[in-house]
């Protein structure tokens, strides 16, 4: 135990250090073409013999999912916490719709193009596979979204897509998982489980999304609280749901993305301490993340690297993101250098990397090499090709729009 408790600290020592080395040079690094997801996997990758030879696979694993859990719940809650209901119809057209038609259709197609390259997987793996590959992740293009030059309409399009469709991917992902685990295997008690993971979640999220942010602003208007507080009152409000949906049988995962949105939207003062807090830890928890993908999972899924996969993987970046994407912002006014803009800035990242290693520990899956060689793959060449292109073509719609 004395050895295990060792091993773990030398990791954290490692990504803090990291880290630390990162921050300092972090404004000539904004100049280059490197990207935070770039450097990190690549930092992983390189100290992947050394990190794999820390701890069995067991606990590298079960240190990893501890990890892919702190940060998945921060990012669903505060994601959903910034967007405002009242807004979607008209502020948020274009991302509903990239929402609403084109992430099932990605899903749909990417599951039909998954069971054909991977028929032996069974249906049920392609879902998820799918489903795992579906969310995007702007913080890898993130020239783009700050970008001055791409018009508001397109970044903001991206950013919002980007922070709610991890959310609404998780019933996918969770449906996959169960069909195809190896270990649920009497379709009733199947049935049951996912209706009460899927059901139990958002209740209890909405309730305390929605007295959690009540009683913040009942402080607030009493000067009962300090400034200071509120950021732990958004921590806690976000692992309360986590936790309190676990133990009556929900999706933590689901209960946080709701209690957030509810919070958000209930919460009638500015909610800039979720800003603050995820620009400074939850940019460490990102950055650790990154490590581990490329220090525990990409050498894995490249070890079982095949065609197939190469195929995969080039699919889901290409024609599986653009094809659902283009049908969805049909009548939207948008040129088509635009729509297709959006339809290759799905980055596919943070969201893939955390859901894959809370549902490998989880769960267990026929054919998993392929699973994992698959998300590795597509993971990896999205943070090299969407993060060495994104300043270059912000310039170019910039150019375009202009003219």
């Amino acid at each position: 135990m004395e050895h295990s408790g060792t091993n773990i600290e030398l990791i954290v020592l490692g990504i803090l250090v990291c880290t630390i080395a990162y921050c300092l040079l972090s404004k000539v690094v904004s100049k280059s073409i490197l990207t935070l997801p770039i450097i990190f996997v690549g930092i992983g990758y390189l100290c992947a013999p050394v990190t794999q030879s820390l701890g069995t696979t067991v606990e590298l694993r079960q240190s990893a999912r501890f990890l892919a859990e702190l940060t998945l719940v921060l990012i669903l809650f505060a994601d959903a916490s910034h967007v405002r209901f009242s807004g979607l119809k008209v502020t948020f057209a274009i991302p509903l719709r990239m929402l609403i038609i084109g992430l099932p259709g990605s899903i749909a197609l990417g599951t039909l193009v998954v069971f054909s390259v991977f028929p032996a997987g069974g249906l049920a793996l392609a879902l998820l596979t799918a489903a795992l590959l579906a969310p995007t992740d702007a913080a890898i293009g993130q020239a783009v979204v700050s970008s001055a030059r791409v018009p508001e309409r397109l970044s903001q399009s991206i950013n919002v897509e980007g922070g709610l469709n991890d959310g609404l991917v998780l019933p996918f992902v969770l449906l996959g998982a169960i069909l195809a685990s190896t270990n649920m295997t009497e379709t009733d008690g199947l049935a049951l489980f996912a209706v009460t993971q899927v059901v139990l979640g958002p209740v209890v999220g909405l309730a305390i999304g929605w007295i959690n942010a009540k009683a913040l602003d009942y402080v607030q208007q009493r000067d009962w609280i300090v400034g200071s507080a509120q950021g732990i009152v958004f921590l806690s409000t976000a692992f309360v749901s986590f936790i309190a949906a676990v133990l009556v049988g929900g999706n933590g995962f689901i209960a946080a993305f709701v209690a957030g949105a509810v919070f958000g939207n209930t919460y009638q003062n500015d909610i800039h301490f979720i800003k603050e807090f995820m620009e400074g830890a939850g940019q460490l928890l990102t950055m650790a993340a990154f490590l581990v993908f490329g220090a525990l999972m990409l050498p894995d899924g490249l070890a079982h690297i095949s065609w197939s996969t190469v195929l995969v993987a080039i699919s889901f970046l290409t024609v599986i993101r653009v094809l659902p994407i283009l049908v969805s912002l049909a009548g939207t006014g948008l040129a088509m250098r635009e729509k297709l803009f959006l339809g290759w800035f799905g980055p596919r990242g943070l969201a893939s990397i955390l859901f894959t290693l809370i549902i490998m520990d989880e769960f267990e899956f026929p054919n998993e090499e392929e699973l994992l060689a698959c998300v590795s793959l597509t993971v990896a060449l999205s943070v090299l090709l969407h993060g060495v292109s994104a300043s270059p073509l912000a310039k170019r719609i910039g150019n375009s729009t202009e003219t």
